[in-house]
């Protein structure tokens, strides 16, 4: 049996007051025998960081707003895209191109003019991150990319602040509480990912996909914990992983301690090296081989004509190559050619694309590695593709 963790005390002191018009609209709080009107204060004077305005950030910050967290900060570099529609709900077709933090600012104006809102358009990074977390008493993490994660997590532990972490793909969803700090004695992300799994083998929402109703599940979860380590009400999950499944309806948990041994984060580091997004100092494989989508066009008539021969991968998941596809490309995806399933012959001229180019990079950097030569990455993937030669298919 597990041991529930309670909530560190509050993380938060309460605001002097509330106004007429928030005792209104927080009345169905105040009247909580276990919140009342000391926790609405602690939320009024809470700020919370917010990292992305996407899948789970729309639901996270559309309920803390709700909530009456007093200010949300927003970082996301990113802007609306109609893809975007089917899940991450603080934002409309009317935002379509708009950046999204821009957008989710109007949504929660919308929703609460109590809160007040910054908005840091940047892509978190090691040159920004401790003066941004500095800001703020709480942070929600809604990123899909390992090399993010451990940058928040190094983060927070320098700073000793707490984070909500909530992670989604296909039909499963994960959230947890981590607060490193000495004092509470909580487990980082590098406790439950010690390290990171090599690239490719976990895809991004964008690549394998996800259920969108997913994202409010777990959304909800993270800001129900915010709102109990901002108030010091109830238990948290720091110290658990929530695991859920969609498909089976079920939730399980799942332990996770701080490592004794591992030596406390005093510093930030390169998190795509350690991540294994960059090809190693001095490797062998210098620049990676390209070629653009007009290119390839070129090349594909070429061989059409007879004139020449070579292979053309698509290295994307089955239900991305029925979206949308190039002709003439055999589908084999990412993890059947980097776990050895898949042989090419690494003697012919290959020339490798995905969604947006990432992976394809993966592929020819490891078949580089294995000693093909005549292999190409397909800059910009098949979004590129559908830009430059064929802008009448869809994208996704």
């Amino acid at each position: 049996m597990s041991v529930l963790t309670p909530a560190p005390g509050p993380l938060v002191e309460p605001h002097a007051a509330l106004s007429r018009e928030e005792t209104e609209r927080y009345s169905r709080h105040l009247i909580l025998p276990e919140f009342g009107v000391d926790a609405q204060k602690r939320l009024k004077n809470a700020k919370v960081l917010v990292i992305g305005a996407g899948g789970l950030g729309s639901p996270a910050l559309l309920y803390l707003a709700a909530a009456g967290v007093g200010t949300l900060g927003i970082v996301d570099d990113d802007v609306v895209d109609v893809s975007n529609l089917q899940r991450q709900v603080i934002h409309g077709v009317s935002n379509v191109g708009q950046t999204k933090a821009a957008s989710a600012e109007q949504s929660i104006a919308d929703l609460n003019p109590h809160v007040s809102v910054v908005r840091h358009e940047v892509r978190l990074d090691t040159s920004n991150v401790l003066e941004i977390f500095a800001g703020y008493d709480l942070v929600l993490d809604g990123t899909d990319n390992f090399a993010t994660r451990y940058l928040v997590s190094d983060a927070a532990e320098i700073l000793g602040k707490p984070y909500v972490w909530g992670s989604i793909l296909r039909f499963d969803g994960q959230v947890s509480v981590f607060w490193a700090k000495p004092s509470v004695g909580g487990p980082s992300y590098r406790d439950l990912y010690p390290e990171a799994p090599p690239p490719g083998a976990v895809p991004s929402c964008a690549e394998g996909g996800v259920l969108g109703v997913l994202c409010a599940q777990i959304g909800s979860v993270m800001v129900n914990e915010a709102i109990k380590l901002i108030t010091g009400i109830g238990t948290t999950l720091l110290g658990r992983v929530l695991i859920f499944n969609a498909l089976d309806m079920t939730w399980r948990e799942l332990r996770v301690r701080r490592d004794p041994s591992a030596a406390p984060i005093t510093e930030l580091s390169d998190y795509e090296a350690f991540c294994g997004l960059k090809p190693a100092e001095g490797g062998a494989l210098g620049e990676l081989p390209s070629i653009t989508a007009a290119q390839l066009e070129e090349l594909l008539q070429e061989r059409a004509s007879g004139a020449r021969d070579f292979d053309l991968i698509d290295v994307r998941e089955p239900g991305e190559y029925e979206i949308v596809r190039i002709d003439g490309a055999t589908l084999i995806p990412q993890n059947r050619i980097l776990s050895g399933e898949t042989q090419l012959d690494a003697k012919r001229e290959i020339y490798v694309h995905c969604k947006a180019g990432s992976r394809s990079a993966n592929v020819v950097r490891y078949l580089r590695e294995q000693g093909a030569r005549q292999v190409y990455n397909v800059d910009g993937g098949i979004l590129q593709w559908v830009r430059d030669v064929e802008p009448d298919k869809p994208v996704y």
